[in-house]
């Protein structure tokens, strides 16, 4: 980016530099040399002998006078003027008349006179030549802005795509963690490429396209990259974006140059990034069967499927929206290997952070395995803005490493947001807050299928959390039961029943909390069977994404609308049976509620250990009641 602008700006200068040079030269010779004197007084300075040799051109006479003794010669006008030259000798200039008693009297006069044919190829030249010089230097000057420095609007065709050199790609597999499966899938990639005989003597053909899936962030990219430096050999990034334009035929023309420029540095990667953006399923457009877009899906079918194998070059692509992709680009003989990326486990997490927190000093305090056990669900790219965020706390603080406590915000951070310590709640609204996560915590312990609570914050973070309760699963779940499901229903819930048992009306407060039970409860309904009205059936959503978290509508006529009303009726049921359930844990256990929320509102903020002590306290309290009701109903 920083070469592109220097030489644009180059370019400028260059431009006003010419530019300014023929003004001058136009100036220069456009300007006059010679006094301008009119052809009266010419005549008049002849007869008394002023002027001496002359030069008779088409429509100019010059030559030189002698400024002594002209006035009353010549019109005051003159007079004056030539008295500003001086005295002596001067060459002046005056414009031919039709006078055919001139070569008389400059014989007269006895003054030496000459004939001077003009050349017009001076005029010629800056009149005609030189502006078409101009305007074809404006006009390339133009178009190598166009082509964006590389080659210009004639090279539109050329392909973008950035070659990385051998190791340039700055990647190997060491840099890969977390994601094993797909790294040994593709460490096959790389023997193909080194040693492509150990597989075609047996008559083997190395696959021509490896396609990688998976959710944003998960390293699609960053396994490419590592192939390209694990194997040593050229590597063509280019984004599926950058091959359509606005003109028609110019990301067919670079799908060909792409390819081209491969079989020319085999053996080779190439990689597009981002498939979805070219190789979307071919459907009935708006402008028919020809735009751009698709002619250019068709030139990429079509050169992958001529492609010859044994000159060692692969193409891989990513993508995170495998669903849309065109079957003819998934087929064997295209893309033969799909590698899924799934979000890493505990232990790929914890693999991750090591990676990332190489560089990063850390205290000896820090426990990354209970670091990425507090970090279900994150991404590859997740936990390197977490080891960055922590590492930036601590040099905010004036550290000399990283600790846990750094950790910590990082975590509240990338979960709950900016922390909003400037937010000024009035009291009420605080109080709130505190009951409505106090209810959170209070049901999650009181449930065996809930995640375990790990801190609970009535501190303002992000755009709307007013408050948040954070839980940690005990290990990673794939499977979940309805027992489970219900049980997290339960508790998403709990915030808005404690609300209204502690004031006997509701906040806003609950919004997000409902919008989330609402949609566990439709999709045990629609996705997993769990509904006895309907039985087993599924009413999925069509079309919805595999690793993209993005609602999807549902599409009309799937279902009746007789099925519509008996689900929303399911829903309905569902999330009436948590909230009754939800009540009675709270009403029983209203002293604790209350208790929780002072201890809220006094230290804002509540770790594991506190909610234990306090969760004993009051387990502690009612034992003697528990006990005295077992006594009075005869009960052991």
């Amino acid at each position: 980016m920083g070469n592109n602008n220097k030489r644009q700006q180059l370019s400028i200068a260059y431009f006003l530099l010419v530019f300014m040079v023929l003004l001058t030269i136009q100036s220069y010779l456009s300007q006059e040399q010679a006094h301008s004197v009119p052809y009266s007084d010419f005549k008049a300075l002849l007869k008394a002998g002023k002027v001496d040799e002359l030069t008779l051109q088409e429509t100019v006479i010059s030559g030189t006078l002698r400024n002594d003794g002209v006035e009353g010669l010549v019109t005051r006008e003159t007079a004056e003027s030539l008295a500003r030259l001086g005295k002596g000798e001067h060459p002046f200039v005056t414009v031919r008349v039709e006078d055919p008693n001139l070569v008389q009297e400059m014989e007269a006069a006895k003054v030496r006179f000459f004939g001077h044919v003009e050349s017009k190829w001076l005029a010629t030249v800056l009149s005609w030549v030189l502006p078409a010089i101009i305007f074809v230097g404006i006009w390339s000057f133009a178009l190598r802005r166009m082509g964006g420095g590389a080659g210009g609007l004639m090279e539109i065709g050329k392909s973008k795509a950035r070659v990385y050199m051998e190791r340039q790609t700055g990647v190997t597999f060491d840099d890969v963690a977390g994601i094993d499966e797909a790294k040994d899938e593709l460490m096959q990639v790389v023997e193909f490429l080194k040693t492509p005989e150990r597989y075609r003597r047996l008559g083997g053909k190395i696959p021509k396209g490896v396609l990688i899936v998976g959710a944003p962030g998960t390293g699609k990219t960053l396994l490419a990259k590592a192939v390209a430096g694990e194997a040593g050999v050229p590597f063509f990034s280019m984004s599926g974006s950058e091959f359509v334009e606005m003109f028609v035929g110019v990301g067919a023309a670079r799908v060909r140059d792409l390819f081209a420029q491969a079989e020319q540095r085999a053996p080779c990667i190439i990689f597009i990034d981002e498939l979805d953006a070219l190789g979307k399923a071919r459907g009935i457009s708006v402008v028919g069967g020809h735009d751009e877009r698709e002619q250019t899906l068709n030139q990429l079918l079509v050169q992958m499927d001529g492609f010859d194998t044994t000159k060692g070059v692969i193409i891989m692509a990513a993508t995170n929206r495998p669903e849309i992709l065109d079957p003819a680009l998934l087929r064997p003989g295209r893309f033969d290997r799909h590698v899924a990326i799934d979000r890493p486990d505990l232990r790929g997490r914890e693999k991750i952070l090591r990676v990332h927190s190489r560089p990063v000093k850390l205290a000896t305090d820090v426990d990354l395995t209970a670091i990425a056990a507090r970090t279900p669900g994150f991404v590859g790219a997740d936990l390197a803005n977490l080891v960055n965020e922590a590492a930036l706390h601590a040099a905010r603080a004036g550290k000399g490493a990283v600790d846990t406590a750094d950790f910590d915000e990082a975590i509240d951070r990338v979960i709950g947001g900016l922390e909003k310590k400037n937010r000024v709640m009035n009291p009420m609204e605080k109080e709130t807050v505190a009951y409505h996560e106090a209810g959170h915590a209070l049901v999650a312990e009181m449930r065996p299928h809930a995640d375990r609570v790990a801190k609970i914050s009535i501190i303002p973070r992000g755009i709307a959390a007013l408050g948040y309760t954070q839980q940690i699963p005990t290990e990673d779940r794939y499977l979940m039961k309805k027992s489970e499901l219900l049980d997290r229903i339960d508790v998403l819930l709990g915030g808005r029943v404690a609300e209204e048992i502690v004031y006997g009306d509701v906040s806003t407060g609950a919004q997000n909390d409902l919008q989330r039970a609402t949609d566990m409860a439709r999709h045990m309904v629609t996705h997993y069977g769990m509904s006895e009205e309907l039985g087993l059936a599924a009413f999925e959503y069509p079309g919805t994404p595999m690793f993209l978290d993005v609602p999807v509508a549902a599409r009309q006529g799937v279902y009746s609308e007789r099925t519509a009303q008996v689900i929303d009726d399911e829903i309905r049921r569902l999330l009436a049976e948590a909230h009754a359930r939800v009540e009675r844990t709270l009403v029983t256990n209203r002293h604790g509620l209350e208790a929780l929320a002072k201890l809220l509102l006094e230290k804002e903020v509540i770790d594991r250990a506190t909610l234990d002590g306090l969760m004993a306290a009051e387990a502690a309290r009612q034992a003697p009641a528990d006990a005295g009701a077992a006594a009075a109903e005869g009960r052991p």
